[in-house]
């Protein structure tokens, strides 16, 4: 989908910027977008796997985004966000949670945040799968960084030039001297 500017420039410019706005709301969808379609499904199910994998351990209990009051601000959240659409409900259900509206999904505490008995009660009933569904989806979103990176800088390498351009090119480049030890002397 290249835009529809004169300039190569800009037209780079929107293309990275289209990919990597994708590869935020859906981890692969950048690469996808790019057609680097095997990349695309690697990211796609392994990021959105691992923060599945954490929402299920946690019950659906540990995305949730709090900021007040002070000491229990969710920081984990600033990581879980780079997930992208999975992990914006979050967003909603604390909106929806500081105007004492019912639940976001159905009666699923899925995404809302908690009170500070309910987090303990949290904390007692999941044990340490409360932490640890916390921590893989917070990794799932800081993974999804290094994907959107990738999406930007590119693969670390380039493609080979045709057979044609690198015959030329090598013909063009006299070979160095090599000089031995007899030469030297």
């Amino acid at each position: 989908m290249p835009s529809t500017s004169s300039s190569p420039q800009q037209q780079d410019f929107w293309d990275l910027f289209t990919a990597a706005v994708l590869a935020w709301l859906v981890p692969g969808a950048g690469h996808w977008f790019q057609g680097r379609r095997s990349k695309a499904v690697l990211f796609f199910w392994t990021i959105t796997g691992l923060f599945v994998f954490g929402m299920v351990l946690g019950q659906g209990r540990v995305v949730y985004a709090k900021w007040h009051p002070r000491q229990e601000r969710r920081f984990f959240f600033l990581c879980q966000v780079g997930v992208g659409l999975p992990s914006l409900p979050a967003l909603v259900a604390a909106r929806r949670a500081a105007a004492n509206k019912e639940h976001l999904i159905g009666n699923l505490d899925w995404y809302m945040p908690p009170d500070r008995a309910e987090l303990n009660q949290l904390y007692h009933t999941l044990n340490r799968r409360f932490e640890l569904g916390t921590l893989f989806t917070a990794i799932a979103g800081l993974l999804n960084l290094l994907v959107i990176y990738d999406v930007c800088a590119g693969p670390a390498y380039g493609k080979r030039p045709p057979p044609e351009e690198q015959k030329k090119s090598s013909q063009a480049e006299p070979a160095p001297d090599k000089k031995t030890k007899k030469d030297k002397d």
